[in-house]
This record gives C-alpha cells, sequence and structure tokens, in this order.
C-alpha cells in the first residue's frame, strides 16, 4: 500500500495523526505543512473542479480504487482519493488521457517521500548512512530490469527503497566529501529545472537560463577582479571538465592550428602543476592528446604551496629540451591540504614566458565571496581562466561549476563547428545567446538555474556568512585538537581553508618508539576507524596518504548545517571507534 499522503486528498484524515506512516517522524509533518503551504488544497480544487467525469472515468478503469470528489467550485480541501497504485502502471500517468488525477496523486507521493528523506537528513539522531556491503544491497533488493513493466506501487518502492540507502550528503556529520549540504532554495530550483527539461544551446529553446548565465558568469568575472566582469565562460559538468576546457582553449590561443590538423602540426607542448594538484590536470592532457608525460610537477612547500622558484626552474628546463610551455595551473585550495598557491609570484613567472595562467579555484573560488577570506587568492585577476565550482564551498546541488575566461571570443573560435542546422545564422535574434557552439557537448544540462535563485535569495552576503562559519568550524577543530592528547597534525599552522588534516592516535600507539613499525600500524588505523563509521553510520570522513606522509584523516567543512556540536561529536566519535586499536 502506499503510505498516507501529506496532500491529504481525504477529508476524513484532516487531523487525524494516527494515519501518519509509523516510520515518520512527527517533525515532518509540521516541516511539510510549513513546506507546501496551501498547495494541497490548490490542487484539490484543480482537480475537482469540471473533472467529475474525467474522474469518474478513471474510477471505473481502476478496480479496486474510488475516487469521490466534493464537487467544490472554490479551492477546498474536501475531494477524496483512495487510489491503488498496485493496479495503476506509467501508461496512467500524463500523457495518457484522464491521467491527470493519478499524476497528481503519484507524484504527491514522491513528494512525500522526498520530504520525510530531507527532515530526516538535518536530524542529528538519524544515521548518516545505512552501509550494507555492495553483495548484501543485490541480494535484498531486485535491481534487475525486465521486460514486462511494474506497477506504480513498486516504482513507490523503489523510490523509498533507494532513498533508505543513500548517503544523507547534507547531514551535519557528512564531512566525507569537498561537496557538502542540502539547501532549499537549490533544490527547490534542481526540481524546477528538471521539470523545465530544456536544453543550454540556444536562446531559442532555453531564454531565460540563457540569461541568468549570462548575468551570473558576468558576475563572477567580477568578483574575479576583471575590468567590468569582462570575458567569457560556461557551466560545465565539473571541476575536472572546466580544468580541461581551460587547457584546451590555451593550447588554441597558442597555436590555433591545432584546431584543425591535429597535434601533429605542433611541436612537444608540455604543462605545469603543483606536486598536490588535482587528478584532472593530467586527464586532461590525456584527452588532449598531449599526454600525461607533458605535465611537469613543480614541487611544493611543507604546506603544500607551489614553490614559483621551481617552477621558473622547470619552464626553463623544458625549454632547452625544445619543449614549449603554454599552460601553466595553479591552484587555489588543494584537495587535500586545503592550500593556496601564491598566486602573484605565480602570475610573474607566467607573464615573463609568455605561458598562460590557469587557476584551479574549483574548491577555493567560494572564497572570493568571503571580504574576511578572499585576500588568499590574491593574484587571480591575472590569470587567463579560472576553475570555480559552487557546488562545492557554496552549497549549491551538484552539479555547478564554471569556466571562466578573461579574453572574450576565444572559447567560441576554439570550439565551434558551424553546425548549420542548430546554430542558423537568419535568426531573428541576437545570436551571441546561443552558447552551444562554444561547448564541447551539444547537449548541455541547466546548472545556472540552482546557483542564480540561492544567489537570489541569500545575497552575497548570505553566501559570505555561510563560508566564513564553515572556516571558523575548522579553526575550532584545528585548535581542539592540536594539543590533544592522541592527535599530530599533518602540517604545523593553522590550515589555509577548511582541511584540517590530522592522524589519530589510539593508546597502544603513542608510546611505540620503532619509527617504522609505528608507521606500518597508524597507516590502518584511519581505515578501520572510517569503516566503523560506515558500520555505525555516525558520521563520515575522508582519510588518504600523501607522498610520504601515511594515511591520515582529512576533515573538510562546506555543509552550512554543521555546527560546534559536530565537531566534538567526530572527535569523540573518532575517540570511541578507535580506542582499542
Amino acid at each position: 500500500m502506499a503510505s498516507p499522503r501529506f496532500w491529504s486528498f481525504a477529508a476524513e484524515n484532516e487531523g487525524n495523526t494516527s494515519n501518519q506512516n509509523p516510520g515518520t517522524p512527527r517533525a515532518w509533518c509540521q516541516a511539510a505543512q510549513k513546506f507546501t503551504g496551501g498547495i494541497g488544497s490548490k490542487l484539490c480544487a484543480l482537480l475537482s473542479t469540471g473533472e467529475g467525469e474525467k474522474a469518474a472515468n478513471l474510477a471505473a478503469k481502476q478496480e479496486g480504487s474510488t475516487l469521490e470528489t466534493c464537487g467544490c467550485k472554490e479551492l477546498c480541501t474536501c475531494s477524496k482519493n483512495n487510489i491503488d497504485f498496485s493496479v495503476l502502471y506509467s501508461t496512467d500517468l500524463l500523457p495518457a488521457s484522464d491521467g491527470d488525477t493519478a499524476t497528481m496523486a503519484f507524484l504527491q507521493e514522491v513528494m512525500d517521500i522526498l520530504l520525510s528523506y530531507i527532515v530526516n537528513t538535518f536530524d542529528r539522531s538519524t544515521k548518516v548512512i545505512d552501509f550494507h556491503y555492495p553483495n548484501e544491497l543485490l541480494q535484498a533488493n531486485n535491481w534487475e530490469l525486465t521486460d514486462e513493466p511494474e506497477t506504480l506501487d513498486d516504482i513507490l518502492l523503489n523510490c523509498r527503497s533507494t532513498m533508505k540507502y543513500a548517503i544523507k550528503t547534507g547531514h551535519p556529520r557528512y564531512f566525507n566529501q569537498l561537496s557538502t549540504g542540502l539547501d532549499m532554495v537549490g533544490l527547490a530550483a534542481d526540481w524546477l529545472t528538471s521539470t523545465a527539461n530544456t536544453n543550454m544551446f540556444t536562446y531559442e529553446i532555453a531564454p531565460v537560463f540563457v540569461l541568468m548565465e549570462y548575468v551570473t558568469l558576468k558576475k563572477m568575472r567580477e568578483m574575479i577582479g576583471w575590468p567590468d566582469g569582462s570575458g567569457d565562460g560556461i557551466f560545465s559538468p565539473g571541476g575536472a571538465i572546466s580544468n580541461m576546457y581551460a587547457m584546451l582553449v590555451a593550447r588554441y590561443k597558442m597555436f590555433p592550428e591545432v584546431k584543425e590538423k591535429g597535434m601533429s602540426a605542433v611541436p612537444r607542448l608540455v604543462a605545469f602543476t603543483s606536486e598536490h594538484s588535482h587528478f584532472s590536470i593530467k586527464k586532461g592532457a590525456a584527452a588532449l592528446g598531449i599526454g600525461t608525460d607533458s605535465v611537469i610537477l613543480v614541487k611544493v612547500d611543507e604546506r603544500g604551496k607551489m614553490i614559483p622558484s621551481d617552477l621558473e626552474r622547470r619552464i626553463i628546463e623544458a625549454k632547452q629540451k625544445g619543449y614549449v610551455p603554454f599552460f601553466v595551473s595553479a591552484t587555489a585550495g588543494t584537495t587535500v591540504y586545503g592550500a593556496f598557491d601564491p598566486l602573484i609570484a605565480i602570475a610573474d613567472v607566467c607573464k615573463k614566458h609568455k605561458v598562460w595562467m590557469h587557476v584551479d579555484g574549483a574548491w577555493g573560488g567560494g572564497l572570493l565571496m568571503s571580504r574576511k577570506h578572499r585576500w588568499k587568492l590574491n593574484g587571480v585577476e591575472r590569470a587567463n581562466s579560472v576553475t570555480w565550482n559552487p557546488h562545492k564551498m557554496m552549497s549549491v546541488p551538484l552539479q555547478c561549476s564554471a569556466l571562466l575566461v578573461r579574453e572574450e571570443g576565444l572559447m567560441q573560435n576554439c570550439n565551434q563547428m558551424h553546425a548549420c542546422y542548430l546554430f542558423q545564422q537568419d535568426k531573428h535574434y541576437d545570436l551571441s545567446y546561443d552558447t552551444g557552439d562554444k561547448a564541447l557537448q551539444c547537449g548541455r544540462h541547466v546548472d545556472i538555474f540552482k546557483l542564480w535563485l540561492m544567489w537570489k535569495a541569500k545575497g552575497t552576503i548570505g553566501f559570505e556568512a555561510q563560508i566564513d562559519k564553515c572556516l571558523e568550524l575548522s579553526e575550532y577543530l584545528y585548535n581542539k585538537i592540536k594539543n590533544r592528547e592522541g592527535y599530530e597534525m599533518v602540517f604545523n599552522e593553522k590550515p589555509q581553508h577548511t582541511n584540517v588534516c590530522f592522524w589519530y592516535l589510539p593508546p597502544s600507539l603513542r608510546y611505540v618508539e620503532d619509527k617504522e613499525e609505528r608507521l606500518r600500524r597508524l597507516s590502518k588505523v584511519a581505515p578501520v576507524i572510517k569503516t566503523r563509521m560506515m558500520e555505525y553510520g555516525t558520521t563520515m570522513v575522508s582519510y588518504q596518504p600523501q607522498g610520504d606522509k601515511v594515511n591520515f584523516f582529512r576533515m573538510v567543512i562546506s555543509n552550512p548545517a554543521a555546527a560546534f556540536e559536530d565537531i566534538d561529536f567526530l572527535i569523540d566519535e573518532i575517540e570511541r571507534l578507535g580506542q582499542d586499536l
């Protein structure tokens, strides 16, 4: 049976809380009331007004289903639907004839599932994850696809199962990735975007979204510091693709003939990035035919920041070997340490050797929103291109990544293919708003609406407060554990970003003097504690090795729901789960 619906069509259910699903928390009902307002009654009126004949036809078609309407001509809550989804299929939903009532009821059930999940996500007493090993999930659930359709009752069961085992990435104690949090306005925007279901390649079919992208990219370029927000940009499927875009455009800028003639027409190109940079720089080089061996790694200091003198030394060495340096990727917020490369000094080197300067600010770009922290990106305005992922520090729902380019028109010239069947030149509007020909993709998802609507809702000062709070929480964690027994910091001094990197030493390890034995045992601590975290479902934190450093915890904070109590909980939980190791 389908679960009781919040937007109830049953008059006798009003005020009767005993009909609520026993697995649904009381708080959900209250939150759902606030969330939906009067939508339920409006939908009832919409369905009942002038729809009596349609409803009767649908009821006749559904064995075991009943449908009664009150016949009201105004908004009310007295219509009554008891739809048996076990006898309905997707073909009974819109665009089926007389499918509107069933469609509304079905989507209402889905909405109930989602609203319950949302409220549970922010409930600290719930699990972050209901973990099962892959073979267990495969055996416990029927994931196989069949030739025959399943009923809508089965489909709703699939929806519930999916959300049951989904990771609550918006949970205040989920710290596993750089992108966390669940923003209500961003979520609403995502729902609207999926409903609109359009493509971003022409103004013709996405006029509002194209204009939103134009306005937002200009605003982001202004925040970088480019005069009047001039330049270009595009939203891509993620930071890795944005970085590849930058490499592609940089290569075209230096050797435009590569577009038609390929890599055989250009000399051996080399790119430079730090030892702690994101793997996407090498992946981009591989995808573009430049080759991973042509990505030269520059040394970093003890904090993980690129050393400009080593960058220049390696550029000079490459030139002496007959290679052509064409691209330097500096990082604003490295993945593990959260380090910000010294952009001003790197810009000086790039200018001296006439090399394209890219800033991978996928993780740290959001700090441009903060007057308190944007100094960490000083020099970014001198970059030729910048990657900025609002789906990380700004908690915009995935995916939302922007590549911003200082030179206007360069992306268009680099990527356009003049497909006249899509980008006709005799349209009746300004063709500069047809963005598809400057993208690598043809079909492009509408990623802009989430960011635009959240920016409208929060304002720049709202994003600033959100980001400052996350950095404040990371400083709180750092101060709590830097001198606490059983903890060792991976690097000294306060982190630049929200990344706090540390080892936890169980009591049995704290006095082991043999260095090799200590490291061998220490390398196993974080993986075991992480395993226990997931099995208990209480929290999630990432770990990894880095260079000669064995596995350590990398605690990152980008979730606006996180609070001081969650930091305290994390410390207590690590100690509880690791005491016996």
